[in-house]
């Protein structure tokens, strides 16, 4: 079984990226899980971490990212006012449940999540989910019931905020398998297979397709504006050698509902920085 797990982190991701991985999908006769970015897209921002962090320099210039995100994306929330994410494009949402895709929260902010999480506030985390989880019931009439968290970036601070929301599952590291979080109580169906920007690109489909050709359960993490972008062929032509594999492609809800919970280890999440990575993810 391999579940599609569809971050939407940007504002171009949104408006051009999940549009053309719907007609993907469509195509496919698939169902995925989109995780949405419903606030401001403060990407521009990263142009502090191009002076902190030389890893994430070397992964922009591996990934040719410009291409990859696309100009305006890199100046939004600096040179150019940060927009609204999900909020812009309420019929688009409507498009992806409309299509019976399932639909969970993702994001307030994204970038400022990713970068500053550590220096953050109890305060600043608890009104992040409020505002995010307030705009995602305003676009979808309901509330999230599963929370996949920004750059698979936690920490102890945020388990505990996330144990209020009663969530469902959590789809917020990069382990294995799925696990029941020690600290919560809370399933976790992570991501256990790399992203496409992660390994050679021109590899990117036979690598993943060497990791799941023992069958298994994979959760494979798709970017709106990767997989939905520059990257959509490769995309395809994944998903059709999944199909020739006889792998069930399914969104997350799928495999929670076949999970029997009982039997699951309870551990817990570590940071860990992955090949390919920027920054450390958990695991």
């Amino acid at each position: 079984m391999l579940g599609l797990k569809i971050d939407v982190d940007t504002y171009e991701g949104m408006k051009k990226g999940v549009p053309s991985l719907l007609n993907t999908l469509k195509q496919f006769d698939l169902k995925a899980t989109f995780f949405l970015s419903i606030g401001p897209d403060n990407s521009g921002r990263a142009i502090l971490q191009l002076i902190k962090n030389p890893l994430f320099l070397k992964k922009m210039m591996r990934t040719k990212a410009p291409a990859l995100y696309g100009w305006r994306t890199a100046f939004n929330g600096t040179l150019l006012p940060a927009p609204m994410i999900a909020l812009s494009f309420p019929e688009i949402v409507k498009d992806i449940i409309n299509a019976g895709h399932e639909v969970q929260f993702h994001a307030w902010d994204h970038r400022r999540w990713q970068d500053e999480l550590p220096k953050k506030s109890e305060e600043w985390i608890n009104d992040w989910f409020t505002k995010g989880i307030s705009g995602f019931e305003k676009l979808t009439g309901q509330k999230p019931t599963a929370f996949g968290a920004p750059s698979w970036f936690i920490d102890d601070m945020v388990l505990a905020i996330i144990k209020e929301y009663n969530f469902e599952y959590l789809s917020c590291t990069r382990a294995n398998g799925p696990f029941i979080h020690q600290a919560i109580n809370v399933l976790e169906i992570p991501s256990d297979l790399p992203c496409f920007e992660e390994v050679d690109a021109g590899k990117g489909v036979s690598i993943i397709s060497e990791l799941i050709k023992d069958g298994g359960l994979h959760v494979l993490p798709v970017h709106a504006e990767v997989e939905g972008g520059i990257f959509q062929n490769r995309f395809r032509e994944l998903m059709e050698k999944a199909l020739s594999m006889n792998m069930e492609i399914v969104p997350l809800k799928t495999i929670k509902a076949k999970l029997d919970i009982q039997t699951l280890p309870i551990r817990k999440y570590k940071m860990e920085l992955l090949p390919g990575r920027h920054s450390p993810c958990a695991v």
